[in-house]
């Protein structure tokens, strides 16, 4: 598996994207104006305090209060609240809690006006970004995320990430995690600590410990609300929460954010370093790499797979549907039952890869093609399965209905990606997919039209401007359709097609 990051920056944003033996899998964006990411911590203030909904709305800056439920305030508010009264006055400077003596636990059943009050201040960290109406939802169970763990104020838990399976290694790394934990903080181990030394870890937590000092240096005499801690910009966290051995490239159309990620790298995996690579083409980096034809593709309502299959994605209020459909194809397979085992696979994949690529979150029902025989609907089960274990986002699945629906469920923490990639229709009022989508559609077709043993001759027959496309230049469209399926497509221009209008012919018609 190689794994590459592709960076597009430019005055206003920066654009991410990650791909996966060339498919992509991943796209984000961030704005130089996105003032409430995912993992930042505000010294924020207390605003209505309603016991009905066990809730307080806090101000943090963003227009709409933010909103935080008394099950999300942790365990140790009520050492934090007097954390923050001492370091406020400017003479508690022990930001270490060597000798910070804690305060009683909340219980779990308890009621919130007991805990907050109006006008008070409250260190809270961003857990899910503004969607839509909604303001920010905010936790006060802080936690400072380094490349190998998790640094917890006021706990004293040591944890291990359920993704790793061996008893043995878990054992050994809450043992490492044991005689480098600071006193009056917790640590949870991520899924890469796996097979790491003690001195790694060691060296990720004393980098997390200074980010928490610095943070605590900021407090006294700090108006509210403010921001004061931010999560690592996009690029620093995707390498940090996914950078591994398959990691091929890291490319960038910066000279500075090249230098950034450089020295980033060198703080966490020295040895890649040499993978990043400084884009100097003529060429627009996303045209380089085939981004955007991805982008145009993957993004629209119907989303084409393949052998003919396809997905249609349909977004409500309460939740997302997604239709699998099998096309028109040829059958190649044994019985239906065998063709709607393929099918589903093939949906299975993709399906996968359209939740991380969109940041779908909420409830997701898919409709997979029924299938009769309980082994296959438990092979589509694990199947989908093992493809969402790429996703870092928490999610979980239910087995397949027997009427074939899969329900889903996935953490939604920012908004949902939505590209347009519907464009002005030529020839009439409206819309229609854009044209590239219209080529993938066509290649579709023809390989489904060139399963045909009979058709030894093939005619496409397409509006002229579309004709001179495929045909253009030595090798052009159509001749590596010809390498591809060893016959010659005779394409015909035809003045009274419209722009995305085709129909493939045999000589019988």
């Amino acid at each position: 598996m190689k794994t590459e990051l592709i960076i597009r920056s430019n005055s206003s944003d920066i654009d991410f994207a990650l791909l996966r033996d060339g498919k992509l899998i991943e796209l984000n964006n961030e704005t130089s104006d996105n003032k409430f990411s995912v993992g930042d911590i505000f010294l924020a203030k207390i605003g209505k305090v309603l016991t009905g909904l066990n809730a307080a709305f806090v101000n943090v800056g963003y227009p709409k209060d933010g909103f935080l439920h008394y099950h999300d305030l942790g365990a140790q508010v009520n050492s934090l609240n007097a954390f923050i009264k001492k370091v406020s006055t400017g003479k508690y400077k022990e930001f270490t809690l060597k000798n910070f003596r804690k305060e009683e636990d909340i219980h779990k059943d308890g009621s919130i006006n007991k805990v907050l009050k109006t006008g008070q201040n409250l260190l809270v960290q961003i857990v899910k970004e503004p969607i839509s109406t909604k303001g920010p939802r905010l936790n006060s169970e802080l936690s400072i995320a380094g490349r190998f763990l998790v640094l917890v104020p006021f706990s004293n838990r040591v944890s291990v990430s359920q993704k790793i399976e061996d008893p043995k290694e878990k054992e050994r790394l809450k043992r490492l995690a044991k005689s480098i934990k600071p006193k009056g903080f917790g640590v949870i181990l991520r899924t890469v600590a796996q097979g790491k030394k003690v001195a790694e870890l060691d060296k990720d937590l004393q980098n997390s410990l200074e980010r928490w000092k610095t943070m605590c240096k900021r407090i006294p005499n700090t108006n509210t609300p403010t921001k004061i801690l931010s999560e690592l910009n996009r690029a620093s966290s995707i390498l940090r929460d996914v950078m591994n051995e398959s990691f091929t490239s890291i490319v960038t159309n910066d000279e500075t954010l090249e230098l950034e990620i450089r020295e980033y790298l060198q703080e966490i995996y020295p040895e890649k370093e040499k993978i990043v690579k400084l884009h100097t083409s003529q060429t627009p980096i996303f045209e380089k790499y085939g981004i955007e034809r991805q982008i145009k593709t993957s993004f629209g309502k119907t989303v084409s797979m393949s052998r003919g299959a396809y997905l249609v994605i349909e977004h409500t209020e309460a939740l997302h549907v997604i239709d699998v459909n099998s096309g028109n194809r040829s059958n190649k397979a044994g019985s239906q039952e065998d063709t709607a085992l393929e099918v589903n696979l093939i949906s299975a994949t993709e399906v996968a890869r359209q939740l991380q690529l969109r940041d779908m979150g909420g409830i997701i029902v898919v409709d997979f093609i029924d299938m009769h025989k309980a082994e296959n609907r438990n092979k589509l089960y694990q199947h989908l399965k093992e493809q969402m274990a790429f996703d870092r986002t928490k999610h979980k699945i239910l087995p397949p209905s027997k009427f074939g629906l899969v329900q889903i469920t996935r953490q939604r923490v920012r908004p949902e990606l939505s590209i347009k990639t519907t464009e002005a229709n030529p020839n009439k009022n409206g819309e229609v997919e854009a044209p590239i989508v219209l080529l993938d559609k066509l290649e579709a077709d023809l390989e489904k039209f060139m399963s045909n043993s009979k058709n030894k001759k093939v005619q496409l027959h397409v509006h002229p401007f579309i004709a001179a496309y495929l045909t253009k230049g030595m090798s052009s469209i159509r001749f590596k359709w010809y390498l591809k399926h060893k016959k010659w497509i005779t394409i015909i221009p035809r003045d009274a097609y419209t722009y995305l209008y085709y129909r493939f012919k045999s000589p019988r018609d």
